[in-house]
């Protein structure tokens, strides 16, 4: 363990004690959200991010380690084992390397080399591999294999087989894999070409493709390998093999001999006919993984940043959810989230009914005091923007619009979860409750669903789905629990994201709020079936009671640090159990003059500590995502053919991909603002630049009608 210790803290640039502590804290059952908010002076300020990369590292590396266990038994089973091997494999990084060395002792099954072994051919090769036969003749020397019973016929099969042993020794030995992957993945490039010329798809740019395989960016990969996948396109990897060769020669070749020439053509037979294929499969494989956590890690960004998003509070929200032939959802929710209204109108195609779907909309606009509409971004999602912008100006009251991702809208509305929530109510009509929702809650709605269905990814169906599924969950958690939840108004779907609350326990604590009402304290949580001392200590910071008496229970102070907290309260002239809304004003101001080492030093405290529990006392029940950007209210709509290149425009980031990143700037299309526009200067990510939900103003820099497609910049825009 000292040496997994030793390598984290070396790859990660981590000091011994802080990987050390952070471990023993992840072993002994802390969740990640915990460790990250309160364990700092343990961990010496570890963030969530990197003690996910931490715990991810720490997986692999355990993983490794029981694998070289097992290597080193198999072997010792087999008698082969010897200290300098056991060695090797201790000193082993990475497990394509630790494969590499077990290679050779790895049971196979009847190949070519296994079988010239039992026609006694094994004499022979060791003979040619020494190379101390200058003069005699070869057909002399190999006529003394031929075995008729075992099928060496003649001089030539003797050869044959022995040459097969000599290359399966070649295709086996590490150093030489090691040394051929490496010229490889250097030299090697990639070729495309399309499966049929003929054909059209959206693969057309890579009918006639290259590019050297260690400069491939991730999502390129992935779109090869998906147009390979689907039969679009045939893939191929070449690599210098005259390196290859005149590597292998040098090593295996040490002088003349009348075999040199036959030595020559099993090196090639080797690396052509065993080790390339491998080579080329591990080659492709690894630069596929590379891409699939590029993805994860850019999906993840994206969903964190929609989950960070800012609430739309104490607003009466409509829900549009478009449609053509089955007509547009309209549900109306309260500030609270609660349902007040519902039906379905048919302003498009094929009825066209706009006169009525007009009245319907004005008449539900004035009956509930409607502030904001919601519209969804899929199917009809245009059209039904021009309704809503036109009748919106003939309503009484000020109204706006915002275009709303409906991604997973209809996989939340069909799921279990919303036959329980509304099991009286229409499918499609909770489509529109959950798009309404979206806006005035995004992370309390979007946690319903599976975070692949957000749709803020790209190629995330091509990834390791067991390892998207982690990373997303991680994402979901480190944002809940950033934020924090209201133990009386959370879902299950909410609560079972919080630090140490599984699904059922997230169903008892509701339940348990059913039968006696809302919770006015944190310590109320305890009597909660099945939730007992270890899980109130992971949930317990994370969980808000804004009805409780003590303010505390409405921050992210940990019941744990209380008595600290009050004593520092006390020295500021204030009690815990009585202080105002008055008194936080002033409090406030008299934290911000507080000398923190001091006060630290003083309650015996750790600093990051005194500086979260500071930062808590001055907004007591805050909310970060209130600091994010708020959607983008709309009176009006603009068309493509609105458009002149030129123009400046506001607008919503909604995908960060490696390439760029796609904006919402009110047309049937997001626009591309490539990653060459973000910036004026070089931009090596452009996630460096802007995040999922971003306002951004961008340039109109090209407009293809036919396409739809708008190319933007954000360089020179003032």
């Amino acid at each position: 363990m000292e040496n997994i210790i030793e390598q984290l803290a070396l790859e990660l640039g981590l000091k011994k004690n802080q990987v050390k502590n952070a471990v023993e804290l992840i072993d002994n059952g802390n969740t990640i959200p915990f460790i990250a908010r309160y364990r700092k002076e343990v961990t010496g300020n570890l963030d969530d991010e990197k003690l996910r990369n931490l715990d991810d590292r720490l997986k692999y590396l355990r993983n490794l380690e029981n694998r070289k266990e097992e290597i080193i038994r198999l072997i010792d089973e087999q008698g082969k084992l010897t200290k300098d091997l056991e060695l090797k494999i201790n000193n082993s990084t990475i497990l394509t390397e630790l494969e590499d060395i077990y290679r050779p002792f790895k049971p196979k099954k009847r190949t070519r080399a296994t079988q010239a072994k039992e026609k006694g051919l094994e004499p022979l090769a060791k003979i040619i591999l020494k190379q101390n036969i200058k003069d005699e003749n070869i057909e002399k020397i190999a006529s003394e294999y031929i075995n008729i019973e075992k099928g060496v016929l003649n001089f030539k099969d003797a050869i044959d087989g022995a040459c097969d042993i000599i290359a399966e020794d070649i295709s086996d030995n590490s150093e030489y894999r090691k040394m051929i992957r490496k010229i490889s993945y250097v030299t090697g490039k990639l070729f495309s070409l399309a499966a049929n010329e003929d054909e059209k798809s959206t693969y057309d740019m890579y009918y006639n493709f290259s590019e050297n395989i260690n400069k491939m960016p991730s999502h390129r990969t992935l779109a090869i390998n998906r147009g390979e996948k689907e039969g679009f396109l045939k893939v191929k990897l070449e690599v210098n093999e005259e390196e290859i060769f005149e590597y292998l020669e040098k090593q295996i070749i040490k002088k003349e001999s009348i075999f040199t020439d036959i030595l020559k053509e099993t090196i090639k037979e080797a690396y052509k006919r065993l080790i390339k294929p491998s080579i080329e499969r591990e080659i492709r494989s690894e630069k596929f993984e590379e891409a699939s956590e590029q993805a994860i890690k850019v999906f993840g960004v994206n969903v964190k940043n929609l989950l960070m998003a800012a609430p739309l509070k104490d607003m009466v929200i409509m829900g549009f959810d478009p449609a053509y032939r089955t007509g547009c959802k309209i549900a109306i929710i309260d500030v609270t989230g609660k349902l007040l209204d519902y039906t379905t109108i048919y302003p498009t195609m094929p009825q066209n009914d706009i006169t009525g779907a007009t009245k319907t909309l004005l008449e539900l606009i004035e009956k509930h005091n409607v502030d904001m509409i919601a519209i969804g971004n899929g199917t009809a999602s245009r059209e039904s923007e021009k309704f809503v912008a036109d009748v919106i100006k003939k309503a009484k009251r000020k109204v706006y619009y915002t275009i709303v991702s409906e991604a997973g809208a209809s996989v939340y509305s069909a799921s279990k979860l919303a036959t329980k929530e509304y099991p009286d109510i229409n499918v499609s009509i909770r489509g529109a409750i959950s798009i309404a929702r979206r806006l005035q809650d995004p992370m309390a709605e979007l946690v319903k669903i599976d975070p692949k269905s957000i749709g803020v990814g790209q190629y995330q169906h091509d990834v390791n789905q067991k390892r998207l599924d982690e990373s997303l969950t991680g994402v979901v958690e480190d944002a809940v629990n950033k934020v924090g939840v209201d133990l009386n108004t959370a879902t299950p779907s909410l609560l079972s994201y919080v630090s140490g609350v599984n699904l059922k326990l997230s169903e008892n604590i509701v339940k348990y709020r059913e039968e006696n009402g809302k919770f006015t304290s944190r310590k109320e949580l305890l009597k909660v079936p099945k939730l007992g001392k270890a899980a109130f200590v992971q949930c317990a910071g994370f969980l808000k009671v804004p009805e409780s008496n003590n303010i505390l229970d409405n921050t992210m102070v940990h019941p744990e640090s209380y008595d600290i907290t009050e004593k520092l309260l006390e020295s500021l002239g204030y009690n815990v159990k009585e202080i105002t809304k008055e008194d936080l004003e002033d409090l406030k101001v008299k934290l911000e003059n507080i000398d923190v080492e001091k006060i630290a030093e003083k309650l015996d405290v750790g600093l990051p500590t005194i500086i979260d529990i500071i930062s808590e006392l001055k907004k007591p029940g805050r909310d970060p995502r209130d600091e994010m950007p708020k959607p983008i209210l709309k009176s009006d709509v603009l068309k493509i053919e609105d458009l002149e290149v030129g123009m400046v425009l506001t607008g919503t980031v909604r995908n960060v991909i490696d390439f760029g990143a796609f904006v919402d700037i009110g047309i049937k299309n997001d626009g591309l603002v490539h990653i060459s526009n973000l910036s004026d200067k070089y931009v090596r990510n452009p996630m460096e630049e802007v995040s999922v939900g971003d306002i951004v103003k961008v340039k109109v820099i090209g407009i293809d009608l036919e396409k739809g497609k708008v190319s933007l910049s954000m360089k020179d825009v003032n």
